[in-house]
């Protein structure tokens, strides 16, 4: 994930079509949605753990930036399997 000064907002589209790279190549969408996001288990113990807001205010940038990139992915299949269901 870029910092805020190093912002590039291209940067989900670019990682999002990484994994979309993935999905071609045959891994399922399922498991790919599962190496994308941060199940909110995981998330709720690093709140917990980690008190600085320092920290608090990172795990919240990277949680947004992670559900950004899969909202991307999830846009991409979409986008394939109509493509696929027309042909």
């Amino acid at each position: 994930m870029p910092r805020q000064d190093d912002f590039d907002p291209l940067a989900t589209r670019r990682e999002a079509a990484m994994f979309y790279g993935l999905f071609l190549r045959g891994h399922s969408a399922e498991s790919i949605r599962k190496d994308i996001e941060i199940p909110k288990e995981t998330l709720s113990k690093w709140r917990r753990r980690y008190r600085g807001n320092a920290f608090q205010e990172n795990l919240q940038r990277v949680y947004e930036y992670r559900k950004q990139v899969l909202a991307v992915f999830e846009e991409l299949v979409t986008n394939e399997r109509t493509r696929m269901r027309i042909q």
